[in-house]
């Protein structure tokens, strides 16, 4: 599996319909895990249960039907993670699965999103109204296959929102053996050195930056204090 991450263009408008997606999901996790909690419910009744959610309540009818299935899924990872910790009997805290507070993503799989065929814009096509958005990054998605993308996942950071695609992927190493063994010895003089007499020199990247930041800090004493210049030359100290 491969992971293509890209950074998302839109409107003020847009941001908030991914943040009302993403507190839908955070909605739909708490809810599923409160009915195990009170019913000992088996995945698929979790499953079941975001249907019930979605006629109860508009704002889980408008996220896509896979998307409230990935959110069950996530309260019954947690509550799997705590069955095998149990089982295993792992030392400490078991890891009881608690209400999410700080949700941060939302996760497409194969429908309620729509790739160009340039492979630069995504349309969300649900009804939370995302609409579509611009692609910011190096990779190449106009070269892939749509069925090789499993799932796409809707990230809020601190610096903006983000796109996941994860890719379905196989690769493939061809090891040809050649006969010949070589013994290698790591060191501090020489990083290493193998049998057949070649080394490898040391980086030394601490000594680097600590020279670097040496040389910085001598720089930062000579700027006038407030001043614009000694903040932006601090932030590279």
């Amino acid at each position: 599996m491969l992971i293509y991450e890209y950074k998302l263009d839109g409107t003020k408008a847009q941001y908030a319909a991914i943040d009302e997606a993403i507190r839908s999901v955070q909605f739909i996790r708490n809810t599923c895990l409160r009915l195990w909690m009170d019913d000992y419910a088996t995945r698929n009744d979790l499953q079941l249960y975001c249907a019930v959610l979605a006629k109860e309540h508009p704002f889980v009818f408008s996220l896509n039907s896979q998307a409230r299935q990935a959110s069950a899924d996530r309260a019954w990872s947690a509550i799997v993670r705590f069955y095998d910790n149990c089982k295993n009997k792992k030392p400490g805290k078991k890891g009881y699965p608690c209400f999410q507070k700080n949700n941060r993503s939302v996760k497409y799989k194969q429908t309620g999103w729509k790739l160009d065929p340039d492979g630069k814009h995504i349309t969300f096509t649900d009804g939370c109204g995302i609409g579509r958005l611009r692609l910011i990054g190096s990779r190449d998605l106009a070269t892939r296959p749509i069925p090789a993308i499993t799932r796409v996942r809707l990230i809020r950071r601190a610096d903006g929102y983000y796109a996941q695609f994860c890719i379905q992927a196989h690769r493939r190493v061809e090891h040809v053996p050649t006969g010949k063994q070589v013994g290698i010895d790591v060191g501090l003089k020489a990083f290493s050195t193998d049998s057949e007499g070649n080394t490898i020199e040391n980086p030394r990247h601490y000594r680097k930056t600590e020279k670097r930041l040496k040389r910085l800090q001598r720089r930062l004493s000579r700027k006038q204090k407030k001043s614009k210049n000694r903040k932006k030359l601090g932030r590279q100290a």
